[in-house]
């Protein structure tokens, strides 16, 4: 473990973590200090990856089988997490899903699908987090630059359900400031990942909207999380805070 360990003694969860971003947060949390959670749907060998990396920087880890998508499990995914370490620090909200298509395409099951996840799924762990949560916890969210730019057609609804999250994000700062809670929401830009790689068939095109001409990693995100769960940013919150190589600039 690293010398340089600023969340020592905090706990976290990281919703979606098996992999990309989240995986990638995950680390970078245990790399300062904290022991975390993760949440997998589907990848669990992934997750248990994680768990082992984790454990290996001499933090505490667990992978927990949760569904962003039910609201049973989205909500007990953080008291799992709490009751395994002794209680909740940091809640990064990082579970979602994505969805590019024409908007007249959009069946009603598709909208479901992402208001479940990206939106109502969002809203009740960071409900239970924030019952959880003493002074001094942080519920960061992944969002979107999308939510600022659309660069063409395809993105309505997942535009819609990460737009969502920053009135969530803002109002949870509002709620929660008195009690010595932040609440804050990262937007990366294109970010090689499994979903979106960077040798992906539009991968130039988005690499050429940013202002430094390339895609984001995965870790780049992850030092965003990290400054907003540390000490650093104790007087940051309802922030949006762009990692996306100048795509809205």
């Amino acid at each position: 473990m690293t010398s340089h360990t600023t969340l020592d003694g905090k706990k976290a969860l990281v919703t979606g973590g098996s992999r990309g971003i989240g995986a990638a947060a995950a680390l970078r949390l245990a790399r300062e200090g904290a022991d975390v959670a993760v949440t997998y749907v589907h990848g669990k060998e992934a997750a248990e990856d994680v768990v082992r990396a984790v454990e290996a920087l001499g933090r505490r880890a667990v992978a927990l089988r949760a569904d962003a998508g039910d609201a049973q499990e989205a909500a007990g995914a953080v008291g799992r997490a709490a009751e395994a370490f002794g209680g909740l620090d940091v809640l990064v909200n990082n579970a979602a899903v994505g969805l590019l298509r024409p908007v007249e395409s959009l069946s009603l099951d598709d909208v479901d699908r992402l208001i479940a996840v990206n939106i109502r799924g969002m809203f009740l762990a960071a409900q239970a987090a924030a019952a959880l949560m003493a002074s001094g916890g942080r519920i960061i969210t992944v969002g979107s630059c999308t939510t600022h730019h659309t660069p063409g057609p395809g993105s309505t609804l997942y535009a819609m359900s990460k737009s969502a999250v920053v009135g969530l994000t803002k109002a949870l700062a509002r709620e929660l400031g008195g009690r010595g809670i932040t609440a804050n929401v990262v937007h990366p830009g294109p970010t090689d990942t499994d979903m979106n790689p960077v040798d992906g068939p539009f991968a130039d095109a988005q690499a050429a909207m940013t202002s430094l001409g390339r895609f984001g990693t995965a870790e780049e995100v992850a030092s965003a999380v990290a400054y907003l769960a540390g000490p650093d940013a104790v007087y940051v919150t309802g922030a949006e805070l762009a990692v996306d190589g100048g795509y809205t600039a």
